[in-house]
């Protein structure tokens, strides 16, 4: 295959192939009204006869409005924010407008470079989701003018809207009901340590420690996996063999220690207790079911769209703080 960039089909092609002039050919791009029925036709078997790509780039950059919007994702190998988008694209694909998105790996710096490179673009609004940002990334959206949503997170401070669930009540109240099934030892499962994963142990701290239990956590700043579940167990079984239940971060890490403990003969639900969060459609195929927290990352996605979508249209917003409610799943895992 040649490594080459070709050169892309211009209007010009598009007109000498008809027999018109280029300035006809841009006015239809911009209008196909503008032209004459017989002449849309031509134009249009043209344009699919040379493969013609619009440019969009210099409308984005000279009009006051792109009709696109930024996203930036910490991941892309995360299903949480795969079900996100999809909400997302829901409403933009709906209103005509473009999704340009990007990740950071959890990088705050990352995050400062990738939206610069969105800003450049003249996006008319950002959806973000992390809280943490570098002074000069809070610079930049302060200059850009932009409406800002920030999502996963309906408590910590936001720079303009904010939809998102509590992610310290969610983890409080899911320990709690572990707890009141006769778990004593629970261990606290962590990978990343982003923020989100850091108020969630806040809140199981705060659950163990209220009914006068002792709280431990094993946490690394390596990505969540099923092979990291499986390690931490080994090291919790080492260090602390009486545990009876783990609450795991997510999904990813609480399947790991789930199929680990079926390879080593670890009756779950009767020897050890695992939960993990968001509630991924894996979790209820298995057997034992596994129990979490389930995240509405679908509608988060859905109604951060919308409230970007009318801010930037200059219409009224009632609520610049959506908080949504999660649902516990008990599967059969505690």
């Amino acid at each position: 295959m040649n490594s080459h960039k070709k050169r892309r089909t211009g209007l010009q092609e598009i007109a000498n192939l008809i027999g018109i002039s280029k300035m006809t050919v841009s006015r239809f791009l911009r209008d196909p009204n503008l032209v004459s029925k017989p002449l849309q036709l031509q134009i249009s078997a043209a344009i699919d006869e040379l493969g013609y790509i619009p440019n969009k780039a210099p409308d984005m950059l000279s009009n006051a409005k792109s009709n696109a919007i930024g996203i930036v994702f910490p991941s892309f190998t995360n299903q949480v924010f795969a079900d996100i988008l999809k909400g997302i694209e829901t409403v933009t694909d709906a209103r005509g407008y473009q999704t340009m998105i990007t990740h950071t790996g959890y990088s705050s710096d990352k995050e400062e470079s990738r939206l610069r490179s969105l800003l450049s673009y003249n996006i008319d609004g950002l959806i973000l989701t992390e809280r943490t940002h570098t002074p000069a990334t809070l610079k930049m959206i302060e200059i850009s003018g932009i409406p800002v949503v920030e999502i996963m997170d309906s408590v910590s401070p936001c720079i303009d809207m904010a939809v998102g669930f509590d992610n310290f009540t969610a983890t409080k109240n899911m320990i709690q009901r572990m707890i009141t099934k006769g778990r004593r030892n629970i261990v606290y499962f962590s990978a990343r340590q982003d923020q989100r994963s850091i108020i969630r142990q806040q809140g199981y701290e705060k659950a163990m420690e209220d009914a006068g239990l002792i709280p431990r956590t094993l946490a690394t700043k390596e990505a969540s996996s099923y092979e990291l579940g499986a390690r931490f167990l080994h090291q919790i079984l080492t260090e602390f063999p009486c545990v009876d239940g783990i609450f795991s971060t997510n999904d990813d890490l609480a399947l790991g220690v789930l199929l680990e403990c079926q390879r080593m003969g670890i009756e779950v639900p009767k020897k050890i207790a695992i939960v993990g969060f968001h509630g991924h459609q894996i979790g209820q195929f298995m057997n034992p079911k596994l129990a979490s927290i389930q995240t509405p990352r679908i509608e988060m996605g859905k109604i951060a769209a919308e409230l970007l979508l009318k801010r930037i249209n200059g219409e009224q917003i009632d609520k610049k703080v959506i908080d949504l409610p999660v649902e516990y799943l008990d599967g059969e895992s505690i």
